[in-house]
This record gives C-alpha cells, structure tokens and sequence, in this order.
C-alpha cells in the first residue's frame, strides 16, 4: 500500500451491543437472554465487551438486570467487561459486581447534554470526578464517551474545537480512552477527519475510539477516515443494534459484522471469527424477532 493507506496492522473492536444496543428496546430482554449473546460474542473473539450501565431503573428499565448481568458473564481468558458507570453509586455497584472497566458519557453538545442528563458539559464533568477518584483508587480502568462529535439533534452543528474541549477534559481527569460518538448518525469522512484533527491536538491518536452511527450509510466510511488518522479502536453493535432514540429514523449503531469484515478486507487483525459473529448476531435478531440490520451478516447467513 502506499504512504496514503498506512493502517493499523491491529483494531481493537469493542462491543457494545449488550448494553447501547439493548436498551432502547422495549420489551424487556430476559437476562438469559442477554448472557447467551454475551457468551456467543466472547466465543467469537470479542475480547472487550461493555455488558450493561448501572443506570436507575426508572430510566433504562431495559438495564434493571445490571447486576445479575455482570455478576454471571462468562469469565474468559483476555475478555474484558466494562458497564456504564454515570456516577459514584452506579460505580460502587459495578464494581462489587465485577465490572473490569467502567465508562461515564458525557457531550460535546451543550443543548444535548441538558436534555440527556440534565446539567450542562461542565457540570456533567464535575460530576465524573468522583467516579474518575475511586476508579484510581480501586485501580479499574475508566472510558469516556462524547456524544454528538459531529451534530447534535438539538443544535445542529457541533464544532470541532468543541469536542476537542471536552475530549481533553476527560482524558486529563484520567479517561484511559475516549470514545467519540456520532450518535445521531451524520457525519462524513471530512467532517470525522476534521473532528479528529481537533481532538488529536489534545489526546493523542492512540486513545482515540470511533463510535459511529449508520442513519445516513456513512458509518463505514468515517472508519475509514479515521483509520487513515491512526483511530485503532471503533465501537460496534452486533446485528446493529441500538441507535439513538433522539434521531428520527435513524437505522443504529455501526454493525460489528460490517466493521468486522472490512477491517479484515484490508488486512486488519482483529481476533474475531467472522462466521461465528454473524451467528451470535442471528441469535439477537431472532430473539428480537426482526431481520439483522448487518449487510454482511446477511450475506454471510444467506
């Protein structure tokens, strides 16, 4: 390949349909359920799956299992569970539970950040020191997601010097990892390539993840921008599942098995069995008892 397509040789994929891709669902999924998807998911080489969110059932009520789900994860050699962790007692619970690693979410966008969790960017931050301090304390990894990278439902426009901001700001409170989330599904290779730009400025590439959403088809070529940036970490749903509840229309999370077979199609390791994720996202889809949004899961199973 030339100088213009110098990759990463590796990608960390970290799964995150068991949590971002179950709990907008509603019918409530059993937790059997739930811990069937997560074995398949680790059997297939997933080695960092995000299993739940030690949320208030009055607000997720899909994540009223969280501890039962952490608790009885197959615990394999070299996989990796992490829960969403939006303050101290959500932490404390995750982490008598099991939870290796631990992620608090906060926005690039300030109208977003209002309405999701109702205080601004800068008090959502002050919030997360907590959590960042027990964390160290107890020597347990935490990741920390950005909202709205690249638009915002709300506002509109999110600028990069915005995400930048807040990105840096999560990585000086000790984030080991910044998740950056296109969660309403608009962005572009241009518009990713001048986010991350922004960001790199701040937090160095290599702890940069992509997160990105497929309302508009772009998911796969915003990886791809950001690969050519250097991003060796991306998020995805098996199935794709999930989405964002505040975007009309919008078809959800990047699909693992679409991530999964071009980052193999350019000669990315990444340590999963292709056949065996779209197996695991067959499972999910049927239990859901909808068709997988996967393209190349489809395929694969046809």
């Amino acid at each position: 390949m030339s100088a213009t397509w110098s990759l990463p040789t590796r990608v960390k994929v970290v799964e995150v349909g068991p949590r971002d891709g179950l709990q907008n669902e509603s019918t409530v999924i059993p937790t059997a359920t739930k811990l069937a998807l997560i074995q398949r998911l680790a059997e297939a080489g997933l080695r960092h799956i995000e299993a739940t969110a030690f949320v208030s059932p009055r607000w997720v009520p899909q994540m009223a299992d969280h501890d039962a789900v952490m608790r009885a994860v197959p615990r394999l050699p070299g996989v990796t569970y992490s829960a969403l962790t939006p303050n101290l007692q959500g932490f404390e619970a995750a982490l008598a539970a099991g939870a290796q690693e631990v992620a608090v979410f906060g926005s690039a966008s300030e109208a977003f950040s209002q309405k999701n969790i109702n205080c601004s960017i800068a008090q959502g931050l002050v919030r997360f020191e907590a959590v960042l301090e027990a964390a160290r304390r107890a020597g347990i990894p935490v990741r920390g997601y950005v909202s709205c990278v690249l638009g915002c439902p709300y506002q509109g426009e999110v600028t990069p010097e915005a995400v930048a901001a807040v990105a840096g700001a999560l990585f000086e409170m000790g984030c080991h990892e910044i998740s950056l989330g296109d969660t309403i599904g608009v962005g572009t290779p241009l518009k990713t390539r001048r986010m991350l730009e922004a960001v790199s400025r701040h937090v160095e590439v290599s702890r940069l993840a992509g997160h990105y959403h497929d309302t508009y088809g772009q998911a796969l070529a915003n990886v791809l921008a950001s690969l050519q940036h250097g991003v060796a970490v991306f998020d995805s749903s098996v199935a794709g599942l999930g989405g964002c509840p505040y975007a009309a229309g919008a078809s959800g999370n990047l699909a693992s098995e679409d991530l999964t077979y071009l980052l193999h199609g350019l000669g990315i390791e990444t340590g999963i069995d292709l056949q065996a994720l779209a197996q695991a996202g067959r499972f999910i889809s049927d239990v859901l008892g909808r068709p997988t949004r996967s393209k190349a899961g489809q395929a694969l199973l046809a």
